[in-house]
């Protein structure tokens, strides 16, 4: 009998669900921060914008260096060990920019999925300041995927320039909801509740048997903050199908 799996955590008290067929099994959990796995951040817990939330952040000496080294996505996130191969994440998501934050800083953030052992991981990830810029370019790259640690912004954008990228309507300082549905080796963003998808993934990099954690993601120069964040096993009836 196929099991479905729901995960939703709401600011570090969530419930996991296992439902089977026509008798859905429901066990309650409360899950502290002790069990993300923290890859560089630190979390606690805040209020922001009238909600509870989870606050994270990197070490400022962790910020990249333009001037010594290549601006590229890296792994700092914190994030849930879960078995998650198929189905649907959904996340509450904010932004700001860190007092010392460097001049390239966009208020990156997003959700990475499938993280193995090795922390290779599939993500999409915002910049909310680029949705606002008064560059095109720049707006045309407000949304991001990419897979670590080989398919990194930089590569795909100079091999496949605009395939994994995107515009959307997001700013800082203002929750966005993002969800993300997974399908083999097909993913979709969908934002702010939106029917329509943001961004189209037809060839997520690490294969379609990849499977693993999930968690939320930032980059230099962000102090970011979530809450009600689900993962679920169980896709649409109608996923879409690919767009070629």
């Amino acid at each position: 009998m196929k099991t479905n799996l729901l995960l939703i955590l709401i600011a570090g008290f969530s419930s996991f669900v296992a439902a089977q067929s026509a008798e859905p099994l429901a066990l309650q959990k409360s899950f502290p921060l002790s069990d993300f796995i923290r890859s560089g951040v630190s979390l606690k817990y805040g209020d922001y914008l009238g909600k509870k939330a989870i606050k994270m952040q990197m070490p400022a000496e962790n910020f990249q260096d333009p001037t010594k080294e290549v601006l590229t996505d890296r792994k700092f996130m914190a994030w849930l060990p879960v078995d998650f191969h198929d189905g649907i994440i959904e996340v509450d998501i904010a932004s700001t920019l860190a007092h010392d934050a460097p001049a390239y800083a966009r208020g990156f953030l997003g959700l990475s999925f499938r993280i193995d052992k090795a922390e290779r991981f599939e993500n999409i990830y915002l910049r909310p300041t680029n949705s606002q810029a008064d560059d095109q370019v720049r707006r045309n790259h407000s949304v991001q995927y990419f897979a670590y640690p080989d398919y990194t912004f930089e590569r795909l954008r100079k091999e496949t320039p605009e395939k994994y990228e995107t515009y959307a309507d997001i700013a800082l300082e203002r929750w966005i909801h993002m969800k993300i549905t997974v399908s083999g080796q097909q993913a979709r963003l969908y934002l702010d509740h939106s029917s329509t998808p943001a961004l189209l993934v037809n060839d997520l990099k690490l294969g379609s048997e990849a499977r693993g954690g999930v968690g939320v993601w930032i980059e230099s120069g962000t102090t970011a903050y979530f809450n009600n964040l689900k993962i679920s096993s169980k896709l649409p009836d109608a996923h879409p199908e690919q767009v070629k």
